[in-house]
Formats: C-alpha cells, structure tokens, sequence
C-alpha cells in the first residue's frame, strides 16, 4: 500500500471546511473520516432502536450493529473474547469505573497503587476520589533528567508491592512512548495488576492486550479517529467479574427487587442504561477505516513531521523544547523564555494554527519540571510537511513579536 497524503485528506470534511486552517491539536481530539460519519448516520437514520431490551425486529437489527461493534474492538486489540469490552464514554470514564471498581474487591486499606509523574488527571483523580479516602496509597514514579520514565526508579518503588500499577502508554503532554514491555515484565514479576491508560498509544500504534499480558487498557474513540463520547475499557475476564459496578440501572441486572439486585453477566454488568449506540458504531468504523490503511506508512509519516518540526524549533532562538525527538508519538511541548505559553499559542491562533497551550490535564507532569506549562504541537497522518513549514515561519514570526 501506498501513502497518498492529498487522498487521504479528501477523506476528513473538515479540511474542506476549513481548507486555511493548520490543526496541530491532535492530541486533544482527532478529526473523523466520512466513513465515521456514514455509519454513525446509517444507525441514526435506518437502524435506531434501543439494544438489549425490545422484542421487535428493528431492535434485533440495532443490537447486530452494536454488539458487531464490540466485536470490531475486540478484535483489534486481540481480546480473548467480546465480552471483555467494556463500552464507555472516553477514558476518564473507563478509569472512574476502573478505579471504583476495584475499591473492595482487590485493594484495602493499606494496599499501594503506581502510576507516574507523566500521567493524565484521567489516571491521577480517580484514585484520590474512589480509592485514596478508603486508605489506599499512591506511589509516583518520577522522571529522568532526560524527562523519560525512569525504569531504575520503576524497579525500586515495586519492592513497596503495589497491588497495581497503572501508567500511560504514550504521554499526552510529551508524547514519549512509554518502555511498555518493560513496565508489564517488572510489574507481572512483582504480582501486580497492570493497568495501561492507551488515549494517545492506540493511534501510535497497534496493541495486542494478549500478547502485552496487560490485565486492563483504556481508551477513547475521540482519539482514535472515532466519535468523542465513546471509549472502552477493556480487561481480562477474571479481572472484570471482580469490579464492582460504578452506575447502576437499567441493563445492567438481572434481578431487582426492593430489598436488593443481582447484576447481570458481562459485559452488560458495567453498561448500566442506554448505551451510546451510534457512538460504539462509529468508533468500529474508525477501526475499519484505520485498518484499510497502512498504517506503517502512516507511523513514518507522523515521525517525519515531529523530526521536521523538531529540527526547526532549534534553529528559533529562545525555545525551550521539553519534548524529545526520539521515541516520541508524535508531540513537541515547548515553551518561549520569559512568556506564558498561552500568548505564544494565541499569536499561532492569529495566524489560523490550532494548538493547545496550559498543562494539557498533566498539572503534576508541569510541577515535576518546574514550569507554568506548555504550547504543545501534536501531528497526525493528515498534516503536512507544508503545514509544519508554515507554522516554523509562523512560529519563528510569533517569537519576534514577543521580543520586541
């Protein structure tokens, strides 16, 4: 297969729409293909029927459709089995869930939890909400000097024996791809559950949850090419039937009297109510359409336009680039001397060039370096080595501007 950057452009409305436009905010939300738009409109308008729940034949075609789905999912990322997809609106709710669920069931009073100073609030809050109170504690792996997930550190904080370690696949303020492998190994060996926050690895490239042995990983379909509003928590069967659910409801019993309920078998026990039925069928299209792609050359694509991009901002006196150009998905966060990052990014916004600039929900990550924040550049396979050009000049231009 080939990589036709003008084809796959016509694929994406929005740069019809928006043909002046230079959108460098990946990381926050991918644009969607036409092919995600005709399947979410096919459901709406042919196939619209509540799931799981009526008698009538227009509801057997919906729950076809849906639970095809879910198959869709656990296929790409090699589930055992369907069921062990779970539909949510996104990570952060796969993670409350998550988290919640495991309150009681596995962690007590006393047990230790391991992320990173890299993480997402995502997979930072849920754990002060839903577990910290009941006397769960938080271990934090810190950063090396180079800003990388410290693997010697790593080693030491799992002697504490946490019950689970959870840690981002790719970091959504740096863009550095996590030692995956690594992670998984030294945590199983320690007997902990391994969970992977997967919102920006999953585009970046292909997971095998089974090949991983990963017992938990997240996403959302926002990222993924997908609807904003879909998302799934995939985990091993055994690991599933032991949370608990978060939300109740409809669905997700099997029985209900006023003195108690029974739930129901998975998936459905953690899909309490209606699901988002479309939102699950454009998020199996963004799989398809992904799929039928390569996506090796879109993987060297994306790495060229961060090294473009990368080589450039050196050569712009006064950046300071917190992001590294290798083992990267994708990301540069940078900063300009002396100035906030959000007047650098609203100068680009000037000049129609859409970034994001704070502390891309990495609160923490920005403490751990001592800094405000950060403008962050994130590309995809649709941007351009045009596009990377025009944002140095613009960028370059910006930086005048600030020093004057």
């Amino acid at each position: 297969m080939n990589f036709n950057l003008p084809a796959l452009r016509q694929q994406f409305p929005f740069f019809t729409a928006h043909p002046d436009w230079i959108y460098l905010d990946n990381a926050a939300t991918l644009h969607k293909p036409q092919a995600v738009f005709d399947a979410m409109n096919q459901f709406y308008s042919q196939q619209n029927s509540n799931v799981h729940r009526s008698a009538h034949g227009l509801s057997q075609q919906a729950t076809a459709a849906f639970e095809a789905a879910r198959t869709t999912v656990a296929q790409f990322l090699n589930a055992r089995f369907s069921h062990e997809i779970i539909w949510t609106s996104g990570t952060t709710a796969g993670f409350n869930q998550l988290v919640f669920g495991l309150m009681g069931p596995v962690l007590q009073s006393g047990d230790r939890v391991l992320i990173s100073t890299m993480e997402h609030h995502a997979n930072i809050v849920p754990w002060h909400i839903h577990a910290l109170p009941f006397g769960v504690e938080l271990d934090v792996v810190p950063l090396t000097t180079e800003h990388r997930f410290d693997l010697t550190a790593f080693a030491e904080l799992l002697k504490l024996k946490p019950k689970v370690v959870s840690i981002s696949h790719v970091s959504n303020a740096l863009g550095h791809i996590q030692p995956i492998a690594d992670i998984v190994r030294l945590a199983k060996a320690a007997g902990a559950i391994v969970v992977l926050d997967g919102a920006q690895g999953i585009v970046w490239e292909k997971v095998d949850v089974q090949a991983l042995d990963l017992d938990f990983y997240l996403l959302s379909g926002h990222k993924l090419y997908g609807p904003t509003g879909s998302g799934v928590l995939y985990g091993k069967t055994e690991y599933l039937e032991l949370l608990r659910p978060l939300l109740g409801g409809g669905e997700m019993i099997k029985t209900v009297s006023f003195s108690g309920s029974s739930w129901n078998d998975l998936p459905y026990r953690l899909e309490a109510g209606t699901p988002n039925m479309a939102g699950a069928v454009g998020l199996a299209a963004a799989i398809v359409w992904l799929q039928q792609q390569d996506l090796a050359a879109m993987q060297q694509h994306k790495k060229a336009l961060l090294q473009r991009f990368y080589e450039g901002c050196r050569q712009i006196p006064g950046l300071e680039l917190l992001s590294g150009p290798t083992t990267n998905a994708g990301i540069v966060a940078l900063n300009l001397k002396n100035e906030h990052p959000a007047d650098l990014a609203t100068l680009l916004d000037q000049q129609k060039i859409a970034v994001r600039a704070g502390t891309h929900c990495a609160m923490p990550l920005f403490q751990a370096l001592n800094s405000k924040g950060s403008v962050r550049f994130s590309f995809a396979c649709y941007n351009s080595f045009d596009e990377i050009d025009r944002t140095l000049t613009a960028l370059a231009t910006a930086v005048e501007l600030l020093a004057e």
